[in-house]
């Protein structure tokens, strides 16, 4: 700041003068700082702004910035948790996979607690082997994705509610139990037609026609393939190669080639259903956007 020749601050007079003005502000009250201004302003600036205070109250001072650090933290708190929440089914968000998780849920408890003799039934009447698919098929169809093998526990049973949840959300539910039951259906078909027609030429025994196969892994590969086409670049191709590689060794290991087979084939025609959900996504992508504004 420039200063007169003499050495004297333009706006304070001699020493002698500030002195004086100082011990007649502190016995009446006064605001301390230059003539006409108030706390911690400066002399000679315009339109400065005052803080109100109050009678007997002191301004404190301003919180610093490592304070606010944990209310920062606490109001980032609840977007995480709602975040994590949409990795699960809600009622109102995804009530397909919801419902069906419910369903899933009651069928695990069953097979876990019922008699043994009565849940081995109940497996093979919802069976989708040749001999009931050839009686009933839509009934065995619908039946044998009531169960999951290994309970609610299983991978499958995780794979269920974190593939489908993230599917439906971005595809509506009507579709991702289209994709789910695509892959369900043709993958079973595909792999117990060719045992029916193997005892037919004499290849397999008889009993053939009678073996278990339940359960919705099935689905979930169909979903889990189409799933990955709504990804980014850097998640698709990494879920694809990993999931792909499992049931890849499953095959190889030849405990059960058909099944096997079938998740491979289920896998396929969910990165078949690409051009659908995207074009479904999108679609509703923009309906949302329109119901916002």
């Amino acid at each position: 700041m420039n200063r007169n020749s003499d050495g004297r601050h333009p706006a304070d007079g001699t020493f002698a003068e500030r002195g004086a003005a100082r011990a007649e502000r502190s016995l009446t009250g006064a605001p301390s700082g230059p003539s006409g201004t108030g706390p911690g302003h400066l002399g000679g600036l315009p339109r400065q702004r005052s803080a109100p205070t109050t009678t007997g109250q002191s301004a404190g001072p301003a919180p610093s910035p490592a304070a606010s650090g944990p209310t920062v933290e606490a109001a980032r708190l609840p977007a995480a948790i709602r975040s994590a929440l949409r990795l699960l089914p809600t009622p109102l968000g995804t009530p397909f996979t919801f419902g069906y998780a419910l369903v899933l849920a009651v069928t695990s408890y069953v097979a876990s607690h019922a008699d043994p003799a009565i849940v081995r039934s109940l497996h093979q009447a919802s069976s989708t082997d040749v001999a009931h698919l050839v009686r009933y098929p839509v009934a065995v169809l619908f039946a044998s994705a009531l169960w999951i093998v290994g309970g609610f526990l299983s991978p499958y049973a995780a794979g269920f509610l974190l593939v489908l949840t993230a599917l439906e959300r971005r595809i509506g539910g009507a579709r991702a139990a289209g994709v789910f039951l695509l892959g369900h259906v043709v993958a079973t078909l595909a792999t117990e037609v060719p045992v029916g027609l193997a005892v037919w030429a004499g290849h397999l025994p008889g009993s053939s026609l009678h073996r278990f196969d339940y359960g919705i892994s099935f689905g979930v590969a169909a979903s889990v393939g189409s799933l990955a086409g709504l990804l980014s670049p850097w998640l698709r191709w990494p879920l694809l190669t990993l999931f792909g590689s499992v049931l890849a060794e499953d095959l190889i290991l030849l405990d059960d080639p058909m099944t096997n087979w079938g998740h491979l084939l289920a896998l396929a025609l969910g990165v078949a259903t690409w051009p659908l959900v995207r074009r479904a996504a999108r679609a509703r992508a923009v309906a949302s956007a329109a119901v916002r504004t």
